[in-house]
């Protein structure tokens, strides 16, 4: 099968606009959540869209059209496409769409009547709505769709994007996750569930840890098959070497407890990448800062990755951004790619407390590089799970 390799990142994040900006600035051991939740306080969609692509574009959709942009530039994808279109794919992930078009349109429905709502409405809010709107902004006519698997959609869609390169399906696939879900449903949802945190602080794996802070975003890679790649002189950031995804049949929302499910997502990753857990150099936790996911994913990299788990820096992104859903995935590849191009591993944010059984190395405090006696490349597991048993695991390996 071919290698796929990353010539692009792009994202919009709560600590601005850029893949390198949300990578320097949470390696700094800055944070982007303010009163309990994680906007993209940066991000006015005018500033980088016309008024007539933002007013035809829910804002999940506009925060992938923006970090898709940033991607393609970074690839040396100009006006005209390295490839024949019909060959370049769109896979994106989301959690829950367009939820912002959906209740604002529902407000207009109750308040003025049926004939009051947009026409807009079905194509703002459909979960294939940011897929949709990167293949018409970038002229793509590969095989176009989205993922919606939760916490775990963005990760779902850079592996199934892989895969479409490796069988020959596409010769480029553009993919990534976005959500938007700051909206006064999402809130209420969450908040009735108890998944949100009271006190408003993301401290993943953190003794304190109460629960998660919702935050909005869009993270998309370039991917194209290696050998196309290297033909067309492009700069490879990263390869995808493996991925792993499984289900836990267990609990809509709760995580199985031993972490089974997450474990052998893991270890499929690395069987794909003809790894062993020797090989790993970091992990990009899935770290929601809630209770039972928290544990469950430390269980889960002690059974996949055995004595080596407690070598390897574990670290959590969602300490500086919050939860993404499903563009968490996403944001957290692009943030491990440039970690694994510095060797680094960043920082825990909020961890100062240990859990009884959760003794992993969670890099407390500041960014710190990682220990590779050779010079191989930086090798990474980014873990991404999600409500309704959904398990992904994808490993990342520095150019």
């Amino acid at each position: 099968m071919r290698d796929v390799v990353v010539t692009g990142l792009g994202a919009v994040s709560p600590l601005g606009v850029g893949a390198r900006t949300l990578y320097e600035r949470w390696s700094a051991g800055e944070s982007g959540i303010r009163d309990g939740e994680a906007p993209c306080a940066d991000f006015v969609a005018t500033e980088h869209l016309s008024v007539k692509e933002t007013r035809r574009a829910d804002r999940f959709s506009q925060l992938a059209v923006v970090a898709s942009d940033e991607a393609l530039a970074e690839a040396g994808w100009g006006d005209e496409l390295p490839y024949d279109p019909a060959e370049i794919g769109c896979v994106m992930g989301t959690g829950i769409g367009g939820i912002t078009t959906l209740e604002d349109n529902h407000d207009t429905l109750r308040d003025s009547g049926a004939s009051a709502v947009s026409p807009l409405a079905v194509p703002l809010m459909m979960s294939n709505a940011g897929s949709a709107a990167l293949s018409l902004r970038h002229g793509l006519n590969g095989s176009i769709f989205s993922v919606v698997s939760a916490c775990a959609a963005g990760a779902h869609a850079i592996g199934i994007a892989s895969r479409m390169i490796q069988h020959g399906e596409a010769k480029a696939v553009l993919t990534g996750g976005a959500e938007a879900p700051l909206t006064p449903l999402s809130r209420a949802a969450f908040a009735s569930m108890g998944a949100l945190s009271p006190s408003g602080v993301s401290r993943p794996f953190d003794a304190r840890r109460d629960g998660f802070v919702m935050g909005e975003g869009a993270g998309v890679l370039v991917l194209e098959a290696g050998d196309a790649a290297r033909e067309r002189g492009a700069r490879i950031l990263a390869t995808i070497r493996g991925y792993g995804s499984t289900g836990d049949a267990h609990h809509l929302t709760a995580p199985e407890v031993s972490g089974r499910g997450g474990a052998r997502a893991i270890q499929l990753a690395l069987s794909d990448a003809g790894l062993t857990a020797d090989g790993v150099d970091y992990v990009n936790a899935h770290g929601t800062s809630t209770p039972l996911n928290d544990r469950a994913e430390t269980a889960a990299l002690k059974s996949a990755l055995g004595e080596r788990a407690a070598q390897i820096p574990v670290s959590s992104t969602k300490s500086a951004i919050g939860h993404l859903l499903g563009a968490a995935g996403a944001v957290e590849a692009v943030a491990t790619v440039l970690a694994l191009r510095d060797r680094v591993a960043p920082p825990t944010l909020g961890w100062e407390e240990a859990e009884e059984g959760m003794d992993l190395d969670h890099v407390p405090g500041t960014a710190r590089p990682l220990a590779i006696e050779d010079d191989r490349p930086a090798v990474a597991i980014s873990n991404s799970f999600g409500f309704g048993g959904h398990n992904v695991a994808l490993c990342l390996e520095a150019a």
